[in-house]
């Protein structure tokens, strides 16, 4: 059987061609295709920077197929956490829920103790979307209801913001929801597989309010002697060392002790704030300004044979790491990531 044989653009050449014969595209990167003379119509080559196959057409050239090189990304994807409740006027208010909690890496545990996402297999040189949710403000405004914490996003995986809690009446609901005021018993519901309910709150002498769920699971009610205990967060290892996040925060009080707030970032109660990157719920208060929930992050790990982009306004301050056989990024702000 002949064997095919290709011109400088690829072209063959042979009038004897087996069926069983392989198509063998010339290859070239971007750089040397745009720099061959006289192509014409209906040339067509492999882009070995690009993985496409690329035709001209008597003008310019066009890839004809999709990306062959793809890179799978674990993830984890936390979102703003919600703003505590209360205020300075002996009115106690819930902790602010955790941002939602979405995790894909090493079969850890996801959102709401659910069970490992699936990695996402990404297409190369390709633009994804990277979105770092702010955390949600305590409410300054008196009786009332704090702000709910903006959602993450990577490509196709959103995290909910954290919930916000009330001064005196129902937590509010998002990722994890955020902890009841003291006249009410309706902590706020999380999202499904993403973070836990926030707890209810106490009326009567003294005041308590519920803590704020976090991501392994729901805040604590007030009792007769301390205000909700945010909900504890989730670790993760994703970064080469275990470090929990996703904390809810602790419901305010009046006459009572502080419940704990959630391992991970939760808020601590008079008004703690949530920590940044963590998610955390911020801490309700019955006696000052409630806390700020954290902010979100984006964390990425891919093989150590792939590097990362960040464009459009995303950054990281420690920039692109290496654990073992793999490689991971911390995102702290929002634009786009893309992978070579």
């Amino acid at each position: 059987m002949s064997t095919l044989e290709t011109n400088s653009i690829g072209k063959y050449s042979g009038n004897n061609v087996s069926i069983d014969d392989s198509l063998n595209l010339k290859s070239y990167t971007t750089t040397q295709r745009d720099a061959l003379s006289s192509p014409q119509a209906g040339d067509t080559i492999y882009n070995s920077t690009t993985g496409t196959i690329d035709y001209h057409n008597g003008t310019a050239w066009f890839a004809s197929s999709d990306t062959t090189f793809t890179t799978v990304v674990d993830f984890l994807v936390i979102a703003g956490g919600g703003g505590g409740g209360g205020n300075s006027h002996a009115a106690p208010g819930g902790g602010g829920g955790a941002g939602g909690y979405r995790n894909s890496y090493n079969s850890e545990t996801s959102g709401d103790s659910s069970s490992s996402e699936t990695a996402l297999t990404v297409n190369d040189n390709t633009a994804l979307t990277v979105t770092v949710g702010g955390g949600g403000g305590g409410n300054t405004s008196g009786v009332g209801a704090s702000t709910n914490g903006s959602n993450s996003v990577f490509s196709t995986i959103t995290s909910t913001g954290g919930g916000a809690s009330h001064t005196n009446s129902n937590g509010i609901a998002g990722g994890s929801g955020g902890g009841a005021g003291y006249q009410s018993s309706g902590g706020g519901a999380g999202t499904a597989n993403q973070g836990g309910d926030g707890g209810a709150g106490i009326t009567g002498n003294p005041y308590g309010g519920g803590g704020g769920g976090g991501a392994s699971g729901n805040g604590g009610n007030a009792s007769g002697s301390t205000s909700g205990a945010g909900g504890n967060g989730l670790a993760s290892s994703i970064t080469g060392s275990s470090i929990t996040r996703g904390g809810g925060g602790a419901g305010g009080q009046q006459g009572m002790s502080n419940g704990s707030a959630g391992s991970g970032g939760g808020g601590t109660g008079g008004g703690g704030n949530g920590t940044a990157n963590t998610g955390g719920g911020g801490g309700g208060t019955g006696s000052s300004t409630p806390g700020n929930g954290g902010s979100g992050v984006v964390i990425l790990s891919y093989p150590s044979s792939k590097s990362i982009t960040l464009a459009g306004g995303a950054s990281s301050s420690a920039g692109e790491q290496t654990s073992g056989s793999r490689k991971y990024i911390q995102i702290e702000t929002s634009g786009t990531v893309s992978f070579a």
